[in-house]
């Protein structure tokens, strides 16, 4: 990671009159996103800015959220005086995060089994990952439907539709890699435990292995020689 992304500006347009965040990695931009900034994507360019309609109290409010946010977890934040701040905010673990970390646990697994393991927490029926994003979604939908507007409406039947067609092939893939993997009984090939050893088809006799070797127990220290009498 470029140290760049670690240095963001927060600071009011003084064009535009806008409070603007330039910088910073895809951490930070989900910081800014928590915080309530609207992330916009141009073509030459990416930015964060605070919703439209909020009052200049409210802007404020929320920048320097931001700012605490952002160095609680070691950014350098470049900002106006009004949002500057001293005061630190308590980092957790996000959802998203937690999820994320099924993909280092597929990356550790050796066998298929374990695999499988991981693939359930996304299928499973009651309280999986798929399921519950389908709750989300459905949700979503009855809010915007229940807004009683004609464009949320509209908005309404793009997420049925999210929910009904591509979150179903989604989930029926999901679920036929993840009972194939179940069946198989397998090892992974290149994930087998190390033998710490040269194969016996190398060819090359100063081949090893890179695994890290545990060395060996010290030796006893050698008994004192015998006195001559």
């Amino acid at each position: 990671m470029a140290l760049s992304d670690r240095h963001i500006e927060l600071r009011r347009d003084p064009h535009s009159g806008e409070v603007l965040a330039h910088g910073g990695d895809p951490e930070a931009h989900s910081i800014l996103q928590r915080t309530g900034f609207i992330h916009v994507l141009r073509q030459h360019e990416q930015y964060h800015r605070v919703p439209t309609n909020l009052d200049q109290a409210a802007e404020e409010t929320l920048a320097t959220a931001a700012v605490s946010a952002l160095r609680s977890v070691g950014y350098w934040v470049a900002c106006d005086a009004p949002f500057d701040t001293d005061r630190r905010t308590d980092h957790y673990l996000s959802l998203g995060a937690q999820v994320a970390a099924l993909a280092n646990n597929l990356r550790r697994s050796t066998t298929t089994q374990d695999a499988a393991a991981v693939l359930t927490e996304l299928t499973a029926a009651h309280d999986g990952v798929l399921a519950a994003l389908g709750q989300v979604l459905n949700a979503a939908e009855e809010f915007f439907e229940t807004l009683d507007q004609g464009d949320s409406r509209h908005t309404a039947a793009v997420v049925r539709g999210l929910t009904g067609h591509h979150l179903a092939i989604v989930a029926t893939q999901v679920h036929r890699m993840r009972n194939e993997l179940a069946d198989r009984h397998e090892e992974h090939p290149a994930r087998r435990p190390c033998p710490s050893e040269v194969a016996d088809h190398e060819r090359e006799a100063s081949v090893h292995c890179p695994c890290p070797i545990t060395p060996p127990p010290p030796r006893p220290p050698a008994p004192p020689p015998a006195r001559r009498l």
